[in-house]
């Protein structure tokens, strides 16, 4: 059997991680699981995507309580699970434990894992935060300079430059050219040697 791909968007809150996933799974031609950290995060019975429980699972998203710390290793593990059974999967995350970035790497360094940064300036990513609606203001500005914290990706898309559908195509295009993944198994040597 065949290990599945993973590809992995990182950014902040309202950097557009939602909309690249369904572009994704539009363009793509084989089927790509959506196992993203929302996903996991709506498994939670409903009490606890409220204060004061929230707190224990992500809070602001800047740092995870005990909850959280669990849901989003178990998400990391069944990932992995999922390609080794042969699935392809698209994860969006936000990477602003450095924890989740090393179990990650350590997770999916001999897999075909991508991990692809999705940036936007934060100006940009305040304005859509206010417009949604449905997010907590000052999200986005704690996340932004903890989210990309590691500094390495196989590949980086701007969602204010280029819409999901465009971001989609180079990510596509990225994966046809046939290079291996190499960031989350940097990440993973560097671990191993600090």
């Amino acid at each position: 059997m065949h290990t599945g791909t993973i590809i992995l968007l990182n950014g902040t809150s309202s950097s557009g991680k939602t909309s690249l996933v369904k572009a994704l799974q539009t363009r793509l031609e084989e089927p790509f699981l959506d196992a993203g950290i929302d996903r996991f995060l709506w498994m939670l019975p409903s009490r606890y995507l409220d204060r004061p429980l929230w707190d224990d699972v992500l809070g602001l998203a800047v740092t995870a309580g005990p909850i959280g710390l669990r849901l989003v290793s178990g998400m990391h593990h069944a990932i992995a699970a999922l390609a080794h059974a042969g699935n392809h999967v698209i994860a969006d995350h936000v990477l602003v434990e450095p924890a989740w970035a090393a179990e990650c790497a350590a997770l999916f360094a001999d897999l075909p894992a991508y991990l692809i940064g999705v940036r936007c300036p934060l100006a940009v990513v305040e304005q859509r935060e206010r417009e949604r609606g449905n997010r907590t203001l000052g999200q986005a500005r704690a996340q932004f300079h903890r989210v990309h914290a590691h500094g390495l990706y196989d590949l980086e898309v701007d969602t204010s430059l280029h819409s999901a559908a465009e971001c989609a195509a180079q990510i596509c295009a990225h994966l046809q050219q046939g290079s291996p993944p190499t960031a989350l198994r940097q990440l993973h040597a560097r671990r191993r040697l600090s």
